[in-house]
């Protein structure tokens, strides 16, 4: 009972006294009010004919009302008074007091006091409607929330301290938590952190309730929010619906805020030991352990289990968890890769260019163009490495990575001995790759015949000049066609005539000594 209404009843107690015939000093003996106080009801009463025992003794609005104090008139007028819609608008955007004084001053010329803002405030504050609020009830298994909170700060694996977050999923009815502390925030770990805790639980909710995070919702909106593609195929596989809050509204999903402020405030405070690295103590209350290699600390189930009140109305875990993976976009780079995590993946060279989606699990990137599959790796965490097929890259380029040495001595063996002694010669050399020479050589087979090939090779390992240039101009001047004794020809006696004749000594020299 509020002091106003305690006054009120001691007020008509001593009052129905005085219609007894009780005096101010039997009032006050019994403690109901002091004589003074007595003698004011008393005279009161007295003007307004309540101590007459044959009228009915007033009500307490009645007697409220005849005791409140007369209102005076406010004469004065506040300097603000100008300026009270603008600051009426300030107040209902947020605006701090203090700031509102500073920006008065400082753009509209007032000299008064902060203590003039202040009773400004107060009286516009009256004039606004008290907020309101209900509570939200929860039928067992109907809903769990879920939120990020900040975490400690670890040693991380690779080296040096690391902020961590955690990862809160609090069923509605029970208000059993499960948290695990993360190094990210991104939508593997999201989805992660989803599936360990319906493991640990036991059984999935039939709604999740969750904050517009940028690894759940895409774009946060009242009432047509867009969920990120990962999570909306996890939802799918484990049969819950998405149900984020509207934007600036954390009230519908207070639950597992308190849980939060809860964690972070009180029980990781008075339990170190739970996330700290190089602890081997047991933590004192339920769902925690030590932080695995990974900086993660997971619920001991033996220490908190699922509510069985919670159990009915929620389905339980899928036998085989979904295939749960992170869908994304990429363009198709000028190599017909594209890139995730650092790491590249080959599509078909058709693609450059174009925005496709992809799907990256745990062990598979698999690349979509018009809702179909169009490439499928193994996935790779190793910074920089490709993972390339042959088939997907355009068809010069299929050919000049099939054309290695290998192939190269292999086309040559077919061709003749002296091809390939050619070849072999080519490859061979310790200063200068030439393993395009040797295919160009190779290459000659589509305007020459294989037999002029294999001359034309013999005439330049006879006169110790196994190039691509020299076997080039032997074929092009026709003299692998000569029925003479072309061993023993000597530079002069080869015709000046032909493209690629300049003179008689640069048929037989090497291209470093070509004048």
């Amino acid at each position: 009972m509020s002091r106003r209404k305690i006054e009120m009843h001691h007020y008509r107690q001593a009052l129905l006294r005085m219609r007894q015939g009780d005096s101010d000093r039997d009032i006050a003996r019994s403690g109901l009010m002091g004589r003074r106080t007595a003698a004011s009801l008393r005279t009161l009463a007295s003007e307004r004919d309540w101590l007459a025992t044959e009228q009915p003794a007033p009500d307490d609005a009645t007697i409220a009302e005849a005791l409140a104090p007369s209102k005076r008139a406010i004469t004065t007028v506040s300097t603000l008074e100008p300026h009270r819609e603008r600051i009426a608008a300030w107040l209902a955007q947020g605006v701090s007091g203090v700031v509102i004084h500073t920006v008065l001053k400082r753009e509209h010329g007032f000299t008064g006091h902060y203590s003039a803002v202040r009773r400004m405030l107060d009286r516009l504050k009256q004039d606004i409607p008290p907020k309101t609020t209900v509570r939200l009830n929860f039928a067992p298994g109907e809903a769990a929330q879920v939120d990020f909170g900040a975490g400690p700060t670890l040693e991380h694996p690779a080296g040096g301290q690391r902020r961590t977050w955690a990862f809160v999923m609090t069923l509605c009815f029970s208000r059993h938590q499960y948290v695990e502390f993360v190094w990210d925030q991104t939508v593997a770990t999201w989805l992660g952190c989803h599936r360990r805790a319906f493991e640990w639980f036991a059984a999935v909710p039939a709604r999740v309730i969750i904050d517009n995070a940028k690894c759940a919702i895409v774009k946060a909106c009242i009432r047509d929010p867009e969920v990120q593609r990962s999570y909306a195929d996890c939802a799918e596989g484990y049969g819950f619906k998405i149900d984020p809050c509207p934007p600036h509204d954390p009230q519908k999903k207070g639950i597992v805020e308190s849980g939060v402020k809860y964690l972070k405030g009180n029980f990781l405070p008075s339990n170190p030991s739970v996330i700290s690295p190089t602890s081997t103590a047991r933590p004192r209350l339920g769902p925690w352990k030590r932080p695995a290699p990974d900086g993660t600390a997971r619920p001991a189930k033996h220490r908190w289990p699922v509510s069985k009140s919670s159990a009915p109305c929620s389905c339980r875990c899928p036998r085989v968890a979904p295939d749960l993976g992170v869908w994304s976009q990429a363009n198709v780079h000028p190599d017909c890769h594209i890139q995730f995590e650092h790491a590249y993946y080959s599509v078909p060279f058709s693609l450059v260019g174009k925005l496709l989606w992809f799907k990256a699990t745990d062990g598979m990137v698999t690349i979509y163009h018009d809702f179909k599959p169009v490439a499928a790796h193994g996935r790779t965490r190793k910074y920089g490495d490709r993972r390339t097929v042959n088939d997907h890259l355009p068809p010069d380029a299929q050919a000049f990575f099939a054309h290695d040495r290998a192939w190269c001595l292999e086309q040559a063996g077919r061709i003749g001995p002296a091809c390939a002694e050619l070849i072999e010669r080519l490859l061979s050399d310790r200063i200068v790759e030439r393993l395009r020479a040797a295919q160009g050589v190779l290459r000659l087979q589509k305007s020459y015949a294989a037999s002029r090939l294999e001359a034309a090779c013999a005439r330049a390992l006879a006169h110790e000049s196994p190039y691509y240039r020299t076997v080039k101009t032997i074929l092009a001047g026709g003299h692998d066609l000569r029925s003479d004794d072309w061993a023993a020809t000597t530079p002069e006696a080869i015709p000046h005539s032909g493209r690629f004749a300049r003179n008689a000594a640069s048929l037989f020299a090497a291209p470093d000594t070509v004048q």
